[in-house]
């Protein structure tokens, strides 16, 4: 049996690395985090000539070994200890063929670290029309490499990529330039402290927070033989390497590289005038925005309706096929109708994935992010934090992980502590459910009602983010500067297969996720819900029969009576009932307070709850909808989820924080109990004060 050679896939963010990983990969890959840190790690199977697999790990984005986050850390930590794991047999460095020369830079540090390392020329297509023409053996020779230059668009090169991989034994492991030129007499006493290490790890390990193998920093200073220098002094010494690196770059692409200007066909300034504009970007972005939720409703309308039925149809015959006890009352009014009300939402999730994908593959995201930097800078928060505030439109936790971009810890502070206003893709199966149920379907302007109801939401969560970030910077005294710097890539079309590789793996993390534990909640809820104390419960029968024997009911009508009495008393009866009086005045009855605790756990079982309880006790094939539409408010009379109580709740959820998973996080991320907690009572208060007045002034 054939060694699985290991892999890592390198490169600066936006040279295509995820297209090269992709296309390497296909489907055989697993999106996880580093052990111990909340860095996503994306890791893939990749089968190459001769029978031999490749496991290729596709690192962070980083523009050189000098970290300055803990994203580019892991890829130090990684190169550095050949006792990981993953210490991978090649590297394989993607860059892009417009910016090669700033892409060289990184290529030139892994090659002084001694690993086979191959160079990948990405987007080739693009090159005829920029006018760039390369001399492949020229760039081999002078960079000691083998090159494959591919195109993930065109699925060029690949299959050359894979045979390098496979002889990766064949590559050069020479560096490229002699680093320790830049002071010789310090890296010969380096060398002499040191006899059995590689300089350049030394070095780095010297220059960066960062440890490999037994070796640390404190270590190299105790030495008493070697002389350490200064903080100014090393980093005066990093500025040389680069320099000598950026020299030694210049001289190879001056006859490796050719560019004809007259040739090149720029559309991205133009394009750029127009996105970028202070009037004109904004109104597109709205624009772009009204689109993709007006989208959300008219294309999945189809799908989610044959889902609905598909569930509602199942739970009907499990109760009537299969043989009657606990078991089958647990599958058809437990785990079905839960399931059931996720798996519904996954068209709407599916299209929204889709956009973002789209939007990020495109290269406008990054258009938006230096468009609203303008107006972060004006609420104490930088461009950088509208990432985070954007990602968590599909999740709130990626979404403060990706806060570790942000350099001053005030802006990342107050970023982690607002994004979970924005709107996430868990909210998005409560939101649905209420606007069905609630908003009519007509049309303003060809917009939807709905869809109009939807993107506002969305608009309000995001307009809460910044105000409540205008207002933590004026208390919050802690004193930071930061400096805003984006990378626009250029503008591509979308690759089919990476859209669609994205929308497939984040709608089955959700669906997974959730469907985890919604599963055990349901199951859970069920057994609540069908058992209970005393004789209120377990006499519910004769109890019926009794109060209404005067009403002539039918047999399905004295069913459902004795069916609802038995839920009210069941133990899930008595805790909703407990906890009645408290939300009352928000509208709701006992069985929305009971959905909103369990969904405490995640937002979206909050669909899956009500779908649990609606369904105990009830034969008639009816979808979730139908049987919240028929539900009447017992204090009020009228049905329970109307305009006012509909609105009351959509605003609820739009504040509160119901997310234990980002609560976890946050306490990871800010190590300490104190801001997550702050943000749990804060949330949940103005969510709660917001839904009464609106309720208050609507009923």
């Amino acid at each position: 049996m054939s060694k699985q050679i290991n892999v890592a896939l390198i490169g600066n963010p936006n040279t295509g690395k995820t297209s090269v990983f992709n296309a390497l990969t296909g489907l055989n890959q697993k999106v996880g985090n580093y052990p111990g840190i909340t860095v996503e790690k994306k890791e893939g199977i990749c089968k190459l000539p001769r029978g031999v697999k490749a496991h290729i790990i596709d690192l962070p984005g980083t523009y050189s070994l000098n970290a300055s986050s803990l994203d580019e850390n892991v890829v130090i930590e990684l190169l550095l200890n050949k006792k990981d794991k993953d210490f991978p047999d090649i590297a394989v460095v993607v860059s892009d063929v417009e910016n090669l020369k700033r892409n060289l830079l990184l290529f030139t540090q892994i090659k002084d670290l001694e690993i086979p390392t191959v160079l990948v020329i990405n987007m080739a297509d693009r090159m005829r029309y920029k006018g760039i023409s390369l001399d492949i053996e020229y760039l081999e020779k002078h960079l000691q490499t083998k090159i494959a230059l591919i195109s993930t668009r065109k699925n060029e090169g690949i299959n050359d990529l894979k045979q390098l991989i496979s002889n990766y034994k064949d590559i050069s492991i020479a560096p490229c330039i002699n680093a320790s030129e830049i002071d010789t007499e310090y890296f010969d006493s380096l060398r002499k402290a040191f006899p059995n290490q590689l300089i350049y790890k030394l070095w780095l390990v010297i220059t960066q927070d960062v440890n490999f193998g037994k070796t640390d920093r404190n270590e190299i200073d105790a030495i008493s033989s070697f002389k350490t220098k200064s903080e100014s002094e090393l980093k005066r010494l990093q500025q040389k390497e680069t320099i000598k690196r950026y020299q030694f770059i210049n001289n190879v692409l001056k006859k490796g590289q050719t560019i004809d200007a007259s040739q090149a066909k720029d559309l991205r300034s133009k394009l750029d005038r127009v996105l970028t504009h202070k009037v004109w970007g904004y109104l597109i972005f709205f624009v772009i925005l009204l689109t993709i939720f007006q989208a959300i409703y008219d294309w999945s309308s189809i799908p989610m309706d044959f889902i609905d039925s598909v569930f509602a149809s199942l739970s009907e015959w499990a109760k009537t096929q299969l043989p009657k006890g606990a078991f089958t009352n647990l599958l058809a009014e437990g785990i079905i109708p839960g399931l059931g009300g996720i798996v519904i939402f996954i068209p709407q999730i599916a299209f929204l994935f889709l956009f973002i994908s789209v939007l990020e593959e495109s290269g406008y995201m990054s258009r938006v992010v230096f468009l609203m930097d303008r107006i972060m800078r004006r609420f104490g928060l930088s461009g950088k934090s509208i990432v985070p505030l954007i990602s968590g439109t599909a999740c709130a936790i990626p979404a403060i992980m990706a806060t570790r971009n942000i350099e001053s810890w005030k802006e990342r502070l107050i970023t982690i502590l607002v994004t979970p206003f924005t709107t996430c893709s868990a909210r998005l199966p409560v939101y649905l459910i209420i606007i069905a149920l609630v908003i009519p379907e007509g049309r303003f302007l060809g917009l939807g009602y709905q869809a109009l109801t939807l993107m506002l939401l969305y608009l309000i969560g995001f307009g809460t983010a910044v105000f409540s970030a205008y207002i933590l910077n004026k208390i919050l005294k802690i004193k930071s500067k930061s400096f805003f710097v984006v990378e626009m890539p250029n503008y591509k079309l979308p690759l089919f297969k990476n859209v669609g590789l994205t929308v497939v793996e984040k709608t089955k993390a959700f669906v997974f996720g959730a469907g985890k534990i919604i599963l055990a909640i349901s199951i859970v809820l069920w057994f609540l819900a069908s058992y209970g104390p005393g004789e209120n419960f377990n006499n519910a029968e004769n109890i019926v029969k009794a109060e209404d024997a005067s009403q002539n009911l039918n047999e399905e009508e004295l069913q459902q009576k004795i069916a609802s009495h038995k839920l009210e008393h069941s133990f899930i009866g008595l805790t909703g009932r407990a906890i009645e009086p408290a939300i009352r005045p928000l509208g709701y009855d006992w069985k929305i307070g009971i959905a909103i605790v369990s969904s405490f756990a995640a937002r979206e079982v909050f669909v899956g709850t009500l779908a649990t309880i609606y369904s105990v006790g009830s034969d008639e094939e009816e979808t979730i909808k139908n049987r919240m539409a028929g539900e009447i408010n017992p204090v009020l009379g009228g049905p329970l989820f109307n305009f006012a109580s509909g609105i009351s709740l959509l605003l609820f959820y739009a504040f509160a924080m119901q997310c234990m998973s980002t609560l976890a996080i946050v306490k990871k991320e800010t190590n300490s109990w104190k801001w997550p907690t702050l943000q749990l009572v804060i949330m949940s208060a103005f969510a709660y004060i917001v839904a009464l007045i609106a309720f208050q002034l609507l009923k």
